[in-house]
């Protein structure tokens, strides 16, 4: 069959439109680009992970999916706690951890489970690991220009404005110490004071561009106490002056937003902003971006954040492990979500056993037919209960059952804190006690019991609205994903690739969503809630989706823990390419692709392989996969 007979055909999704991380999104929302301190699941695509995350013209399929309300008011209360960060393991660590992991999945999901059932080429399959290392799946922002970005300059823009850069060691620790405090408003004191003690002028000079660079929301001023020279060092501006830095303190002449090139490894995005306004001492909420990146990976993408100078984020270089931030900038705008034009993806997939004519049929085929645009395992959760549960009961107005999927003991890969955590609320219902049992409160489970803490066991709607907008709102993306899998699925079996009458309107598979969403207590006509932010409406998806700038190629090699690609860090050091062996004990295929936005690179890859691409599926392959 020729493609250009499915040419702009699209399947609209009734109401059950799906808002991906990397999709266009509201403006006033946008706006906001709340950094969420929290994740509900760790991604394992590395394009969109909003945790649960949710080109060519090509078919869409008129899904039924649940776009979630416009409205942008956030109703989660922010409790003070103490800052909290979960180091990223080193691949030598996630192998010790890899054997029990590949246990606890024995619970996960399927591709079977979530409605991913079909193929659309005809090739024939074989059997790879993908991301038996997070460096083996290497991910680049497309930008708004359309180019690929790099991590390639770390210089730092000239600036007759910046201080020197005595500033980052002026202070001794015990005075930062302080001064965060202070800043953070951890104690009674309501200021610093540091004395000088070379007293000069260009001395106390760099004492005030420290604390003011180095401490956003404080403002100085020199005393004389005592015959001697003091820095003193105060809020101006209250608690507010955190979230928006001081505006006279920024040159006019030099734009808002200083904009990088953030690298990772092994991070995700909202982890690695939390990581970065953390060490900067700010709110997460003054960065901006375009689309969020996975965690299992390596990845590059575009940032912004408000009045930070590039000198200090070029600093945190020298501080920070499986970072790099670089190809600074001043410009005037933010970026926004869905601004960026693609990820372009590099991948390899190690063990292969598929010969090279194999190979060569089924690149071609993803190159020239495409795959499936399926939503990605990574919406539905890691155990026992898929998250798709959750956003089911919300839409059902079935609270108490909200409150028992997230909480109840369930099997899978959790930690063990989280599982006394589940212990205790089965045997006690109570919620301070089961909190008592997480050293990590914000999480999801956390969040609620908080919430249910405060407002008691009859007001779950109020408890539940502690947790972020965004996190919420990711519940009902999975059961959007969920539905809309299932109908893409149906759609293919009864009709193929062809275009029908009612691909644009809700005809054609119009009674098999009426009939799964009444199973599921809802009404496809009606999907108003009365939670404003639950209420659905209407948009497309494209069925097929076909990857552009595709290459590929064999390789062999002998060491299964030796890198087969370079990434952006390895070339700024001048690391040469890997050099492989013509003949070796395995195989691996490096794949080069590029997606648009809201497309999972997963879904390529299972195309490819003919495989499951569960987590699930893949440890039962992968001796170091990583929990």
């Amino acid at each position: 069959m020729e493609m250009t007979e499915v040419t702009g055909v699209s399947l609209k999704r009734g109401s059950l439109a799906v808002e991906d991380n990397d999709s266009l999104v509201p403006a006033e929302e946008a706006k906001r680009q709340k950094v969420s301190e929290c994740c509900l699941i760790k991604g394992q695509d590395g394009l969109e992970n909003n945790y649960l995350s949710s080109c060519e013209n090509v078919p869409r399929l008129p899904d039924d999916s649940l776009s979630a309300g416009k409205s942008t008011k956030n109703s989660e209360t922010q409790l003070e706690e103490e800052e909290e960060e979960e180091d990223g393991l080193s691949e030598e660590e996630e192998e010790e951890e890899a054997e029990s992991f590949a246990d606890m999945m024995k619970h996960g999901l399927t591709e079977l489970d979530v409605g991913i059932t079909k193929f659309v080429s005809s090739h024939q399959g074989f059997s790879g690991i993908l991301k038996e290392r997070y460096s083996d799946f290497v991910v680049h922002e497309i930008g708004k220009d359309g180019c690929i970005i790099h991590l390639d300059d770390l210089s730092i823009p000239v600036d007759e404005e910046d201080p020197s850069e005595d500033v980052f060691t002026v202070l001794t620790a015990e005075e930062r110490q302080r001064l965060e405090e202070l800043q953070l408003f951890k104690n009674k004191e309501s200021s610093v004071a540091i004395e000088v003690v070379e007293d000069t002028k260009e001395k106390r000079t760099i004492i005030h561009q420290a604390i003011k660079s180095l401490f956003p929301g404080l403002e100085t001023k020199t005393e004389n106490r005592e015959g001697k020279k003091y820095i003193v060092a105060y809020h101006a501006a209250g608690r507010k002056a955190l979230a928006n830095p001081r505006k006279h303190y920024w040159p006019k002449s030099r734009g808002s937003y200083c904009h990088f090139v953030l690298y990772k490894e092994n991070k995700d995005t909202m982890d690695a902003i939390n990581v970065l306004s953390k060490y900067l001492r700010v709110k997460p909420n003054i960065f901006s971006y375009m689309g969020t990146k996975d965690k299992r990976a390596i990845t590059v993408q575009e940032i912004a954040v408000l009045k930070i100078t590039a000198q200090r984020l070029a600093h945190l270089n020298k501080c920070l492990m499986n970072f790099k931030l670089g190809n600074f900038s001043y410009q005037k705008s933010p970026l926004k979500l869905g601004e960026l034009q693609g990820n372009h993806f590099t991948v390899v997939l190690r063990n292969i056993t598929g010969t090279d004519d194999q190979v060569q049929q089924a690149m071609n085929s993803l190159k020239e037919i495409g795959f499936i645009n399926y939503y990605g395992m990574q919406r539905f959760g890691t155990t026992a209960v898929p998250t798709y549960q959750v956003g089911r009961a919300i839409l059902q107005n079935s609270w108490a059952e909200v409150m028992d999927l997230i909480l109840k003991p369930r099997s899978g890969a959790e930690k063990g804190y989280l599982v006394k955590c589940r212990e205790e609320w089965a045997k006690t219902k109570d919620p301070a006690a089961a909190l008592r049992k997480l050293p990590v409160k914000r999480c999801v489970e956390g969040q609620l019991l908080r919430g249910l803490s405060k407002y008691g066991m009859k007001n779950i709607v109020s408890a539940f609205g502690i947790i972020p907008r965004n996190n919420r709102l990711m519940y009902i993306h999975s059961y959007q994903s969920y539905v809309w899998n299932n109908m893409v699925s149906k759609r293919i079996e009864e009709y193929g690739l062809k275009p029908v009458p009612g691909d644009l309107v809700l005809k054609g598979v119009s009674d098999a969503y009426r009939k799964m969403l009444t199973e599921d207590n809802l009404d496809i006509d009606n999907m108003r809630h009365r939670i404003r932010d639950y209420s659905l409406s209407g948009a497309y998806r494209k069925i097929i989706i076909r990857p552009q700038n595709v290459s590929w190629e064999v390789v062999a090699y002998d060491d299964p823990k030796i890198p087969l690609l370079n990434t952006d860090v390895d070339n700024l050091e001048g690391k040469p390419p890997p050099d492989f062996a013509f003949e070796g004990k395995y195989r691996a295929l490096k794949m080069d692709f590029s997606l648009p936005p809201s497309t999972y690179a997963t879904m390529a890859i299972r195309e490819v392989l003919k495989m499951d691409t569960s987590i699930k599926s893949q440890t039962q392959l992968n001796t170091t996969w990583l929990r």
